[in-house]
């Protein structure tokens, strides 16, 4: 299975009274596929995973891959800080139809590099394809380039999402191993296809999906100064919206369009008026 291109990292709609807006989710994924995006991820962090209680995280996945009826990639995101139930989510997702599972880092009980080993290697023995998930500043831990080389020796390994923050370490981990790397940095998607990435799992790709798609595919033709025109015009778009916590900027783009209302659950809540207007005005200032 190839791993090539734009993926989104969807947010979870929540209606005014705190519940998954699941007709609103239906209608993202249609406006996703519209702008031709290579994959879907649902119950990711920008899915704001940690809030949703197990009979919602799975419902979650459920109506996407259901919704998206294989016009695109579903990569699931089942990835836990305890290998069994990292394990019984992904075993679900397999069922549901999910073309591949994303795996966070375990959080928090920050496990040494072998336990990382034995963790993915373990989900991975369900059979569907693996793509690790390093971001150690919410996570506490990096997946060493040592271990992701030892990783990728297995079938059902095929990828990474790397959100480090870190172009060197994209050259270390491609010069030690062929792993496929998708960058999880949206404003490093450009300089990291530059080494050999294949794409991005984008969280701007919840608003400008369309725009995005036309970057990675200018650099895929070999135009690389439209590829460039497109990553500075909205790179400051990319830039902010990390301001504060994701996916809290994004959603309150996508409110302000009218695409979700600005809804989160605690502990995460509302920008600050002070961001805030600093993301508006940024959106403004590029005509998005």
């Amino acid at each position: 299975m190839e791993f090539k291109g734009l993926y989104t990292a969807i947010v979870t709609p929540f209606s005014k009274n705190g519940k998954v807006d699941f007709d609103k989710l239906k209608e993202l994924v249609d406006f996703q596929i519209a702008n031709r995006i290579d994959g879907i991820i649902p119950v990711g962090t920008t899915g704001e995973s940690p809030t949703l209680p197990i009979e919602d995280h799975m419902k979650v996945i459920k109506t996407v891959i259901e919704r998206a009826n294989g016009r695109c990639q579903i990569i699931a995101g089942t990835g836990a800080n305890c290998t069994e139930e990292a394990i019984e989510q992904t075993k679900k997702a397999k069922k549901m139809g999910a073309d591949a599972t994303l795996q966070v880092t375990p959080y928090y009980n920050k496990p040494t590099q072998e336990g990382l080993y034995r963790h993915f290697s373990s989900v991975a023995e369900i059979g569907l394809p693996v793509v690790l998930y390093n971001v150690p500043g919410r996570t506490g831990t990096a997946i060493a380039v040592d271990t992701v080389a030892r990783l990728s020796k297995n079938n059902n390994i095929p990828a990474i999402k790397e959100a480090g923050g870190s172009v060197d370490r994209v050259s270390e981990i491609l010069s030690t191993c062929k792993i496929t790397v998708l960058s999880g940095d949206d404003s490093l998607t450009l300089p990291m296809m530059a080494l050999g990435a294949k794409g991005v799992i984008s969280v701007a790709s919840n608003y400008i999906p369309g725009h995005l798609k036309d970057m990675i595919e200018a650099f895929f033709a070999g135009n690389l100064e439209k590829a460039k025109e497109l990553h500075y015009k909205y790179y400051k778009f990319m830039r902010d919206i990390f301001v504060e916590t994701n996916p809290i900027p994004i959603k309150a783009a996508m409110a302000r369009r009218g695409m979700i209302e600005e809804e989160y659950r605690l502990p995460l809540c509302p920008m600050s008026e002070k961001n805030k207007k600093l993301l508006f005005e940024t959106m403004d200032s590029i005509g998005i």
